[in-house]
């Protein structure tokens, strides 16, 4: 992770770094003294891969405009993690949401994608606030401790669900680190900060996982229909969206409105149509691997 600068505003986001580091030593500390070891691996994961994409993405490039390669690459971070995401949830989670109640596990699959969608909202409007801090990190912070909310639950309410579920939930963070340290490093601001969201779903995990959620097939259904609802909602928001004014079309350097009276517009056309096969083929084949992984295993 690269260092702070020394001016007054890079000084409270290296704070803030160090209440990442922080918050993640004591979700640790917290999962091996009550032995929650799935927890423990999905939390480290989440935070190693959103630290080490925030380290790809401070890098400097050799162009402030961006390139192909760039978009490419994170057009198959999102494609691959968004694909697995949705194979993960459709074939560990909803079983057990219907299967423990199909009426409930329906409805909270309902209410899990609902919750999704005004949740996303409701991070995006954090942009119309005075907080301190950048807002981009802050949106990341508060989708890490609800998807850890969830996460812990889930794995609360079934220990012995196979730990590549969480894994594969949380595999977005690597993209999603790297597409927030292009943004901080293009305003001059510090990338240490993304060690707080990337240590948010441990802090959020750990803790919930201790409880012991009452024994009820009702129960059971309506913990897995929202958590299903919610990381389908997720996975479908992290497909990549090669449009102009996106987070891929920008890594490409393409800005401004790609129509017929734009100069360069068959010339944007064409690489947004090439991005997308990308985009659509990482996405399959994200989905693919879980069911390799999978088959694999019961073969």
């Amino acid at each position: 992770m690269p260092t702070p600068s020394v001016s007054s505003e890079s000084g409270s986001l290296s704070r803030s770094a160090w209440g990442g580091i922080g918050a993640m030593g004591g979700a640790v500390l917290l999962a091996v003294g009550a032995g929650l070891w799935k927890l423990l691996a999905i939390g480290s994961v989440a935070f190693i891969a959103m630290a080490g994409g925030a380290w790809l993405g401070a890098r400097p490039m050799g162009s402030n405009s961006g390139t192909t390669a760039q978009a490419r690459g994170l057009a198959w971070g999102y494609g691959l993690a968004s694909g697995a995401m949705i194979a993960s949830t459709g074939a560990f989670l909803i079983p057990s949401a219907v299967g423990h109640s199909a009426t409930i596990g329906g409805f909270g699959i309902a209410a899990g994608v609902l919750l999704g969608f005004v949740m996303h909202v409701a991070q995006h409007q954090l942009a119309h606030l005075s907080l301190p801090g950048d807002v981009s990190t802050l949106e990341l912070t508060a989708h890490s401790l609800a998807a850890g909310l969830v996460i812990g639950a889930v794995y609360a309410t079934m220990p012995a669900l196979d730990l590549a579920l969480g894994l594969a939930i949380v595999s977005h963070k690597a993209p999603a680190g790297y597409a927030a340290a292009r943004r901080l490093s293009r305003a001059g601001r510090a990338t240490s900060v993304l060690l707080v969201p990337a240590a948010a779903v441990a802090a959020a995990a750990v803790p919930v996982g201790l409880l012991a959620p009452p024994a009820s097939s009702e129960i059971h259904a309506l913990v897995f229909g929202i958590a299903t609802g919610i990381f389908l909602h997720v996975a479908f928001d992290f497909l990549p969206q090669c449009e102009i004014g996106g987070e891929i079309s920008e890594a490409a350097g393409l800005h401004g409105v790609a129509d017929s009276t734009d100069d360069h517009f068959d010339a944007k056309h064409h690489l947004l149509d090439r991005l997308r096969l990308h985009a659509v083929s990482s996405a399959v084949l994200g989905g693919l691997l879980v069911f390799v992984a999978w088959w694999g295993l019961h073969a």
